[in-house]
Formats: C-alpha cells, sequence, structure tokens
C-alpha cells in the first residue's frame, strides 16, 4: 500500500504497561491481516514537568511556537525551490534533515541531547527553538533580499539584451563603423522598421527630409518582426526627419555611439552574472543546512507538545506511550474509526468526533474542530509542495 506524506503523531495512557498500549494499537490498526498503518514508537526522553500550571501557559505558546516554525521551515523549502530554478523539479530530493529524507528522520526520532538539554525546563527549551529559527527567518529575508536584487537587475539587463527592437539595448548590435562618429555636420541615426515595410523604407528614407546622404541607409540587423536600419545625415535636420519618419511608422530609436558605455553594459552584465553564480553554491547550501535545521526543530517541538498535552490529560505520574502512525492511502477514515473505538473510553465527556464548547479549541484535544479522545497531532512532511 502507498503511504500518505502526512503522519499522526499521538499518544494513549500506559495500561500496565506502556508495552501494552503499544501492542494494543499495533494489533487494532491490522485489518484483516494488512495494516492500514505504519507504527513506530515515538521515543521521548525525561523532560522536566515542572508544575501543572506552567504546563497550561506552555500549551498555548507551544502552538504558537509550532506554527511559526513549520512556517519558517515551508519558507526555506519554497525559496530553495525558487533559487534552483530549472531545477526546481529536483526541490524534493534537496530536502533533508540529518543527512536523511523527511519520512526517515521522523519515523527514527531521538531527542537532540546536544542542543536541547532535557535538564533544561521545557519553558527554556522552546526559548532555544524560538531564538534559533528566528534567527534563521531573519538571516533568510535578509539573504533572499540581495539575492532576489542581484537576479532581478541582471535579468533586466538580459531582457534590454534581446526582445524587440523598439525596446532593447542596442549597443550589441552594432558596431563603431556603422556610424559617422568625428564629424561636425553628420550623424547616423539607428531606425526600426517593420519587416513588412522594408521595402517602403528603402524607397522612402532619403525624401524624409533634405540633406540625407543617398544610399547611406544599411540594415544592420533584423528579428522576427523588425528590422534596424541606419541612415546618415545632416545633424541640422534630426529633429525635423524623426518628425517624418514617426509619421510614417518608421521609429527612430535615441541611440548616441560610445565604445565606453557599450563595453561596460556588456562588462556589467558579466558581472552580475558572475556574483549570481558566486552567490548560488553558498546559498543553496545554506537553505538546504538551515531547512534540515528548522526542520529537525519543528519536529522536537511536536515532540514537547505530545508530552505536554499527554501530561495534561492523563495526569502524573508521567505514563503515556507517543506513538507516530503512518497512514496508507484511503485508509484514514477507518483507521480514525478503529482509534476512536480503542480509545473512546478515554473520552469521559462523552462527545468524541464532535465539537463542544467545554473542549473547544484546546490544542491535542481539537484539530480542525474534531475532537478526539486521545492526544493527536498532525505532521505533514510535504515540504516541496507550496503552501
Amino acid at each position: 500500500m502507498t503511504a500518505t506524506t502526512e503522519f499522526w503523531l499521538i499518544s494513549a495512557p500506559g495500561e500496565k504497561t506502556t508495552k501494552e498500549t503499544w501492542d494494543r494499537l499495533n494489533q487494532y490498526t491490522l485489518n484483516r491481516g494488512q495494516a492500514l498503518s505504519q507504527n513506530t514508537k515515538f521515543t521521548l526522553p525525561d523532560l522536566k514537568v515542572g508544575t501543572l500550571d506552567i504546563l497550561v501557559g506552555l500549551s498555548d505558546e507551544l502552538g504558537k511556537l509550532d506554527g511559526f516554525v513549520e512556517n519558517v521551515t515551508h519558507k526555506l523549502a519554497q525559496y530553495l525551490g525558487e533559487v534552483l530554478e530549472d531545477h526546481g523539479d529536483k526541490l524534493a530530493g534537496n530536502l533533508l534533515a540529518n543527512g536523511v529524507d523527511l519520512t526517515a528522520y521522523l519515523s527514527r526520532f531521538q531527542w537532540d541531547l546536544a542542543k536541547y538539554p532535557i535538564k533544561q525546563p521545557l519553558k527554556n527549551i522552546a526559548e532555544i527553538i524560538s531564538k534559533q529559527v528566528s534567527q534563521v527567518d531573519a538571516d533568510l529575508k535578509a539573504k533572499a533580499h540581495s539575492y532576489n536584487s542581484l537576479k532581478g537587475t541582471l535579468q533586466t539587463l538580459e531582457r534590454k539584451s534581446v526582445g524587440s527592437l523598439l525596446t532593447r539595448n542596442l549597443g550589441e548590435l552594432v558596431k563603431k563603423n556603422d556610424f559617422i562618429t568625428n564629424s561636425e555636420y553628420l550623424t547616423t541615426l539607428l531606425v526600426v522598421v517593420q519587416n513588412s515595410s522594408v521595402e517602403e523604407w528603402m524607397g522612402t528614407y532619403e525624401g524624409l527630409a533634405d540633406m540625407v546622404v543617398p544610399k547611406s541607409s544599411r540594415k544592420i540587423f533584423q528579428d522576427s518582426e523588425h528590422s534596424l536600419f541606419t541612415v546618415t545625415l545632416f545633424k541640422k535636420v534630426v529633429d525635423e526627419y524623426k518628425l517624418h519618419a514617426r509619421e510614417n511608422k518608421f521609429i527612430v530609436r535615441e541611440f548616441t555611439y560610445s565604445e565606453e558605455e557599450v563595453a561596460a553594459g556588456k562588462n556589467e552584465r558579466d558581472k552580475l552574472a558572475a556574483d549570481k553564480t558566486k552567490q548560488y553554491g553558498p546559498l543553496v547550501r545554506w537553505l538546504k543546512i538551515n531547512f534540515s535545521e528548522c526542520f529537525m526543530a519543528w519536529v522536537h517541538v511536536k515532540a514537547i507538545r505530545v508530552f505536554v498535552e499527554s501530561v495534561l490529560r492523563y495526569g502524573l505520574p508521567v505514563n503515556f506511550q507517543a506513538m507516530l502512525l503512518h497512514p496508507h492511502k484511503k485508509t484514514q477514515k477507518r483507521l480514525r474509526d478503529i482509534l476512536k473505538e480503542l480509545y473512546s473510553h478515554l473520552d469521559t465527556s462523552g462527545t468524541a468526533n464532535t465539537v463542544s464548547e467545554s473542549n473547544f479549541d484546546i490544542p491535542g484535544f481539537m484539530v480542525n474542530n474534531e475532537y478526539y479522545p486521545y492526544v493527536y497531532y498532525p505532521i505533514n512532511v510535504n515540504f516541496w509542495e507550496r503552501k
């Protein structure tokens, strides 16, 4: 059976032992010899409980932190896809956590004791994660602004070097010998003519004003719609020539030939292209590393949440089993019914799968206006599609 990208992180109180809780889940989710989900134990360390008052306050903060960290993780994945450009279809293969794919990391989750010391109060661990991810978010904004600005400037210059002759940069299409440059009286204009009007141009350009040099017009470039011509004339009739050219739908482009400016424009584009290439590799690496860090931080937030809500739900001493279910496609409804049957005895209010005022919007109880008698958090590892 094919699995979905969504996991269900649930917990149930220990019966005589947490092993019995685990065994009963596996027994119930086996339907006629076929598993409705792939189940793994979600191992939690001995986290500090603190007081119930602290846990109640922390519960709401963790909900906000959960959403924030998930959002930053999605932003990193989305921007990595944008930076990869033509290789964006390979995004999923670039989204790893600690060097393995997201499903493998989640299924084999182990608490990172070095980053998040369990001797610290849970509130402190949440603050460590919040500061870590907030810094990544700020760095992402700065790096994205810098790279996007460079990319945008380069794209603008590249658009000007291609496209219609009516708007594109003409510097790369012309040569010095196309122009009269050292004459006190003569000048050369560049005129854009529709391809369908080339014969008309050749027959009329000399008569659009007095003092046009005969047979001076030469085609120097042609695209699918227009042709670019030179024409040489006396400087004193340039304004009159432009007016009459426009009346005949011939467009005189404003252009003064300068070897320095042509070279500078090409050099600027080459420099920007080189800068983009130089930044690309380090930026991709930074995005991949910090996506991994944020995804792992997000899973740790889920771990803290399931611990806090389980203690609040099932009481002290701590005695529950956290379990990760990976539903197969088209089995979610059946699996949900099985879990309801298995854990209905935990529902003291008799409101399983219904909304009531007393349990409305309680983390771990209510998800999408659905109430469950067990602690439940969905975890979707599909970060390669836009949220």
